[in-house]
């Protein structure tokens, strides 16, 4: 069996008696960085396990390796470094492989970095386009430029080097739409956690005073 664990994305006090069960009861975890993961186990005071590393640079080998396992009824564990496995990160190669292989698959939900930001926002979320991190070159601008039409709230990450460039960029985009509600959410749930409410027209000045650490998760209001 596989179990898809999500594990607190800054606050130990997220996980979930479900999470900790699985984690303590399985034979081996799927993780991006062993390094991690292992010192989460070590702060939430599990017992150690197998550290499988599977991560974005991963052969078809590895991923072959874990079916094989699940195929013999081993009970493996996978999840991401912060949040939620699949978002973000290569987690969604090993689900689809396993749901081909008909293995059975169970899910422990948790923390979600997005689905944090889209709560605290005072946004309408009653629908939303996750857009992951925005592409660094082709199809950026024109990405960008489609935000004016989109009646959805929109959400994205964005990590600490490209933020003050990404709201640059975004307010010029977005520039006839001077009201357009923005919210920028950094460090969610933990000890510097910052959710600034503002609009198109102050993300000039915003970018310039904003704390360069940490990961973010840009929301922006509908157009209508």
């Amino acid at each position: 069996m596989l179990s898809v664990v999500s594990v607190p994305i800054g606050n130990l006090g997220d996980i979930t008696l479900r999470a900790i069960e699985t984690l303590k009861n399985c034979d081996a975890i799927i993780c991006e960085d062993t390094r991690v993961t292992g010192q989460l186990l070590k702060l939430l005071d599990l017992p150690k396990k197998e550290l499988i590393s599977c991560h974005g640079y991963s052969d078809e080998g590895k991923v072959q390796m874990i079916l094989n396992r699940l195929s013999d009824d081993e009970h493996l564990a996978l999840v991401s470094d912060a949040g939620t496995p699949g978002i973000s990160d290569p987690g969604f190669a090993i689900v689809s492989r396993a749901r081909e292989n008909r293995v059975p698959i169970q899910v422990i939900p948790g923390s979600s970095a997005f689905l944090a930001a889209l709560s605290a926002s005072g946004l309408p979320i009653n629908q939303f386009v996750y857009l992951g991190f925005l592409p660094l070159k082709k199809g950026r601008q024109t990405l960008l430029r489609s935000f004016v039409a989109e009646e959805r709230t929109i959400v994205f990450y964005e990590s600490v080097h490209r933020i003050e460039k990404t709201l640059k960029e975004l307010a010029d985009a977005l520039k006839d739409q001077p009201h357009r509600p923005v919210v920028i959410a950094r460090e969610l749930t933990k000890m510097h956690e910052e959710i600034i409410a503002t609009t198109v027209e102050q993300l000039a000045g915003v970018s310039k005073g904003i704390t360069a650490k940490g990961e973010f998760a840009v929301v922006i209001g509908p157009s209508r």
